[in-house]
Order: structure tokens, then C-alpha cells, then sequence
């Protein structure tokens, strides 16, 4: 097996992505999604029985049309990854289950991942390899954390995270009420472009004094989410139009205020002068434009990759897959199961 420039297939089913990449070391080959987005939008979030349906019947193309792109064939390839947690539990089981299959058929290694450590992963896809240590600001529709990467492939610890809603199920709950459609967050970055971040003052959840002692790293975006529906409805109730752009433009920034003002704080208090932003909700252009001014001002250097891999995608798994395999770290066993609840401690299984 090739140590120094390994060639991996990854698989991403965590949630309503099927994502397959495929990378050669640290560069990227092909990074083929089919997303199930659109079969969730009318229930205004994502159902599991759906999004494992999907899975199943996009699969089998979205892996041929990753091996086409990028010109190999499944028995090039030195290694399969595949996202083992955390996510949905049924849509992990076809991931891994797909991924078992192909493992077996190829007489590939398998390497079963955390989706967390995944999303730190692809940034060097990107931007080379990564500083250690390094801090990791991850948002997403499931996850909102602070980690401390000393070592991508086996030392990754948190260091906050949400007490209730993420930052990403946030902004869905928030464009229902102003009636954005599902994903929530691309419409409210749209419409607060339009508005005024200073309309409204809504509250910076786990910031007083008190939170700052036994809560510094950790997220609460439940109360906003309240003051928001608050807000709103008494706007309703008093027959007077809800100013869309500003109310959006007012959330998202308390959002990124809070975000940015916590991972700022937890590089400095650590001496870490790496900032890594991912997941979806790291596509926001107003969380990228306030991290960029305040790392500047602090003096650390951050990284976002682009868009198109900030949300869940295969390529993310393949790097991951990558480094272990380049490491010399052995496979993940045949029998490894799904693990909804993955700590991100747990790089792998």
C-alpha cells in the first residue's frame, strides 16, 4: 500500500448528503454529492427515514461518477473511508454498510472516521497541512464546537460545544419564522445583505460574566432563537410588517458574534495562532468576513476552506482517510458498526 501519496475513496452519510471523494494524498481528485435537500424542504427539515432512502438509491452512481471524474478505478484505490459518526443513525448504517461491501468486494483496507475530525481534514485539502496544534471552530446544522487539534489523526479534544441548538439549526428554525425556505441559513445570509446588523439587539447566549467562568467555550443558541419568534410575533400582533432584511441581518450577527468571539478567545488563552472554521455553516459570508477581521486584530491565522467543502461531502472523509493511511494506523475492522453519538475524541474506530 502506498504510505507517502495514498490514493482513498471516502463515503459521507451523515446526514441528507451523499458524498463521495476521492483524494491522492492531500490533493483533490473528485468530489461527487447528491443531495436529498429538496425531498426534506416541504417538512421544513430533514427526515431521517427520507434522507436513508436516498442513500440507498444514490449510492452506487454517486460512487461511479466520483471514480469516472477522477479517472480511476475502485481497484486503484489504496483505501476506503467512510464517516462511521456522528449523524443520523440510519443514514450512517447504508454509508457503512455500502462501504463494508466495497471493502470486501476491492479486498480494500476500511477506515471508518468521525465526521467532526473530517470537517478539520479537508481544510488541507485546500490549505496544505495543517499547524498543530490548531484550533477548530466547527457550525453546522447538527454541531456547533470548539476543538483543540494537537494531532489530526488520533489527539483531537473538545473544548466547548452547544447546550441545546447548534448555530445551523438556528438559522433553520429562524427563516421558518420569517417564511425563508428550508436550508435556512443560504436565505438568511441572502436577505440580511439587505439589512441593518444593528436594528435589533438580540442576546449573545452564554456571554455574562458568570458564563464566562463556568461556560467560556460553550454555545446556547436556543434563547436567541426564542427572542427572535418573540419579536417577531409581537410585530404580527401589532398588525406592523416584519422587517425581514433586518431581523435576519440582527440574528446572524449575534450568531457570529458569539462564534467568533469565543474561538478568538480560546486560540489566545491557548497561544494557538491556527483558527480552523468548518462545516456548513462556515459558508456564511458574514461569520467569514467578522473571523477574518477579529483573527487579524489577534493575530492568528485562520482558514476556511471554500464553500463547496465547508458543508458534508466525501472529499472531507477521503483527506481524513489520507492522513490516517499516511500515518501507518491500522484499519477499522469489518464488524465496526455506526455510532450516532461519536465522540470526537474518537477520530476513529
Amino acid at each position: 500500500m502506498a504510505q507517502s501519496e495514498p490514493l482513498v475513496l471516502g463515503i459521507e452519510t451523515s446526514c441528507d448528503e451523499t458524498g463521495v471523494g476521492i483524494v491522492r494524498g492531500q490533493t483533490l481528485l473528485a468530489d461527487a454529492i447528491a443531495s436529498s435537500v429538496d425531498s426534506h424542504a416541504r417538512f421544513g427539515g430533514v427526515v431521517p427515514e427520507v434522507a436513508s432512502r436516498a442513500h440507498l438509491e444514490a449510492m452506487v452512481p454517486t460512487i461511479h461518477r466520483a471514480l469516472d471524474t477522477a479517472g480511476v478505478r475502485l481497484s486503484d484505490v489504496d483505501a476506503i473511508a467512510v464517516t462511521a459518526g456522528p449523524g443520523l443513525a440510519g443514514a450512517l448504517l447504508v454509508g457503512v454498510a455500502a462501504a463494508k461491501a466495497y471493502s470486501l468486494a476491492a479486498g480494500k483496507p476500511l477506515y471508518g472516521v468521525n465526521h467532526l475530525a473530517a470537517h478539520v481534514a479537508v481544510d488541507t485539502l485546500e490549505h496544505g497541512p495543517l499547524p498543530e496544534p490548531a484550533m477548530a471552530l466547527l457550525v453546522s446544522g447538527g454541531h456547533s464546537s470548539l476543538l483543540r487539534v494537537d494531532d489530526l489523526t488520533g489527539d483531537v479534544r473538545t473544548l466547548g460545544s452547544t447546550m441545546d441548538d447548534a448555530a445551523g439549526e438556528a438559522f433553520d428554525k429562524v427563516a421558518r419564522l420569517l417564511g425563508l425556505p428550508f436550508p435556512g441559513g443560504p436565505h438568511i445570509d441572502r436577505r440580511a445583505r439587505d439589512g441593518n446588523p444593528e436594528a435589533i439587539t438580540f442576546p449573545r447566549g452564554l456571554t455574562g460574566p458568570r458564563d464566562l467562568i463556568d461556560h467560556p467555550y460553550d454555545f446556547s443558541f436556543s434563547g436567541l432563537k426564542t427572542a427572535v419568534a418573540r419579536w417577531v410575533e409581537a410585530k404580527e400582533r401589532a398588525g406592523e410588517p416584519v422587517p425581514i432584511a433586518d431581523v435576519a441581518a440582527s440574528f446572524q450577527e449575534a450568531v457570529t458574534d458569539v462564534l467568533t468571539r469565543k474561538a478568538i478567545a480560546a486560540c489566545t488563552a491557548a497561544g494557538i495562532e491556527t483558527l480552523v472554521i468548518g462545516g456548513g455553516v462556515a459558508a456564511n459570508s458574514r461569520l467569514r468576513q467578522l473571523a477574518e477581521q477579529r483573527a487579524t486584530k489577534a493575530g492568528i491565522r485562520l482558514r476556511v476552506p471554500r464553500p463547496g467543502l465547508c458543508t458534508d461531502n466525501g472529499a472531507m472523509v477521503a483527506a481524513l482517510g489520507s492522513h490516517l493511511v499516511a500515518a501507518g494506523l491500522p484499519p477499522s475492522d469489518l464488524a465496526i458498526a455506526a455510532n450516532s453519538s461519536m465522540p470526537v475524541e474518537l477520530v476513529r474506530v
